[in-house]
Order: structure tokens, then sequence, then C-alpha cells
């Protein structure tokens, strides 16, 4: 762990003892209030204070407070005089404490205490950012990077690593299955892993280890797709390889249009050992550009695959016009399946 979180997890323990002491005074407060202007103040405004509590304490802080609230609430409708309405009130508030309490609780079980949840998903959030960010490429080189993941959601299923290693770039675009996250989680922890493989070996190894890696986590639904390729930035040569992805797509400066790679690919990473990974090889000329996509950007219901590529190479036809910046971005936003899926594009181009 980082010494900035650290320092972010130290001030959110801080922040949740604060939280509580405050509670608490507002609780006190209300309780003067509605002893003092009893028809003005209603005992309703008890429940805020209890949702607040569940939603930002820890289980253990969450009980006192919630004992504090429920003495604070019994000395009410003692002041005020027993009533049915009270009384039901009452019943309200002890019922939004005891769902308050099983959501805290669900959070202390996975590891997420109270506000320091938010903390955890944001860091995972960010490092998976992180780790897949272009590197930065000589003159000459161009590359762009988009993510959307399905309604909106901090985590997606699809995502990229990157290597740079002398004037060899590999990048790997990977699809995992499931969405949300429950597929954030496993992004994380493949691209860390992925990104350990990139670079350490030869190229041509790569989907094979990976494919290996996978299977030996053993998850219930554990399987991926990917794309890796290997660009050598002096000569424009390339190679590439899939892993049950749709096929990578070429712009070829000299005919003016946009060329699937045809090519045999090797199986879903995860599923079966000892299958051969096929690589297509190729060159980047000046004015050549490399796609490599999840089939988020092109899958469309009850559609074939192909009815999908052949829609994207035509929303990149009109695009080319315009240079290959901002590209794969336009093409994540105009892919039909929207937000119901994770989508990813990303676009390595020589000027």
């Amino acid at each position: 762990m980082s010494r900035v979180q650290r320092e972010r997890y130290r001030f959110a323990r801080w922040d949740t003892a604060l939280i509580a002491i405050a509670l608490v005074v507002v609780n006190t407060g209300l309780c003067w209030s509605m002893s003092i202007w009893k028809e003005q103040v209603p005992f309703s405004a008890y429940v805020p204070v209890a949702v607040l509590a569940g939603l930002f304490l820890t289980p253990q802080v969450l009980l006192v407070v919630d004992i504090c609230i429920l003495v604070a609430g019994a000395y009410t409708i003692s002041d005020k005089g027993p009533s049915a309405a009270l009384f039901g009130a009452y019943g309200v508030l002890v019922l939004v404490m005891v769902i308050m309490f099983w959501v805290a609780t669900s959070r202390a079980r996975l590891g997420v205490q109270g506000n320091l949840g938010e903390s955890m998903l944001v860091d995972l959030r960010d490092r998976l950012r992180t780790q897949g960010e272009l590197p930065e490429l000589p003159p000459g080189w161009g590359a762009e990077l988009s993510v959307l993941s399905a309604y909106g959601d901090s985590f997606s299923g699809d995502f990229l690593v990157t290597s740079k290693f002398g004037d060899v770039l590999e990048v790997v675009l990977v699809d995992v299955s499931g969405k949300g996250i429950a597929a954030g989680t496993r992004s994380l922890l493949l691209s860390g892993a992925f990104g350990g493989l990139l670079g350490s070996m030869p190229y041509d190894r790569f989907l094979p280890a990976a494919n290996s890696y996978l299977l030996r986590q053993a998850w219930d639904e554990g399987f991926a797709t990917a794309a890796h390729a290997m660009i050598n930035l002096t000569t424009g040569e390339f190679s590439l390889g899939s892993a049950g992805h749709p096929p990578g797509v070429r712009f070829s400066a000299g005919s003016g249009r946009w060329e699937v790679l045809e090519g045999d690919e090797g199986p879903v990473l995860g599923v079966t050992e000892g299958l051969a990974f096929p690589r297509i090889h190729g060159q980047l000329g000046r004015g050549d550009a490399l796609l490599l996509y999840t089939d988020g950007v092109i899958e469309v219901r009850n559609r074939d695959l192909r009815d999908g590529i052949d829609r994207m190479l035509g929303t990149a036809e009109r695009m080319i016009g315009k240079g290959f910046e901002g590209m794969a971005a336009k093409m994540c936003a105009a892919a039909r399946a929207g937000e119901t899926d994770d989508r990813a594009a990303v676009l390595v181009w020589r000027s």
C-alpha cells in the first residue's frame, strides 16, 4: 500500500469517529428539540440519522449510535406521552436500523467497512485505469484508448494492458466474462497478472501463458477473450494473436480502406490447455493504423457479428477524413449495443 493510500485510510478512520460523534450530537439535539417544540419537530426526524449512521459507520460503532438513537426515541415517547402513532413511528425507526445494520454487516464481511469501502473501490478503479494507460510513443506514432462500461458503471470487464521496451510496443485488449463490479474485480486481478507476463517473455508465448494462468484460477466464470499485438516502432512490423476475440482491423493508406485481418484464431482463454494460438503478421506503413476492439463495439442482438463489423467499418470510413484522433471514442459511443454492454477500442497509427 502506498503512502498516499495509507494516509487516505488513516483519515477515513478519523472520519468515521467524527461522523459518529456528529450523529450523536445531532441525535441529542433532536431529542432536546422534540421536548421543547413537541408539535413542530416530528418523531420521524430520527430516521435520517439512523440511515446516515448505517451508511458511514462500521457495525461496532453503528451499534453504539443506534442505542443512543433508541434511548432518545424512548425518552421522546415518554416526554410527549405514549400514543399509537408514536409507537408506530418507533417501530419504523427500529426497522430502518435493522436494515442499515444488515448493510453495514455485509460491508464488513467484504472488508469495506463504512466509508472505507468507497475509498477502496475508488482505489481499485483508479489502479485498473492506470494499468491501461498507453505509454508515450516516439515521433511518427500515435495511439488512443476508449473504454465505456455497461450502464455507466465504474468498473468494466474490458481492459487494456501495455508494455513498451525499446522500440517494441505490446498491447493486449481483454474482455472478461460478466459485467459490472464482478467483472471489474476479475479485470483488476487479470490486468496485474497479464501486466507481469507482458514484455517478460517472447511475444508469441504470451497468450499460452495467459491461458495457463486463467486455468489455474479455476473460476466458475473465469474465461476471457483477448487480442494481443506486438508492434515494432522502427520498422512498423506487427504480429497479432487472438484468443476467441473479434478480428483486428488494419487501415491501409495506400488503398484508403479498412480491411479485416482474417486468420485462424486461438481458443478462449481459461477453457482448454495445450491448444495453439496462431498469429497474423504484417507491417504498418506511413498513414496506416491497427484497430483492436471488444465484442461490445460490434455485437447486436439477433444479428451476425459480421454485420456488426461491417457497421463499425462503415463508421470508421466516414471518420477517416478527420484523422485518427478521437476515432476510438467515437466508435465505442456509436456501438449499437449502447450502454447494455462494455465497449473498448484501442487504435495505434503511424503518421
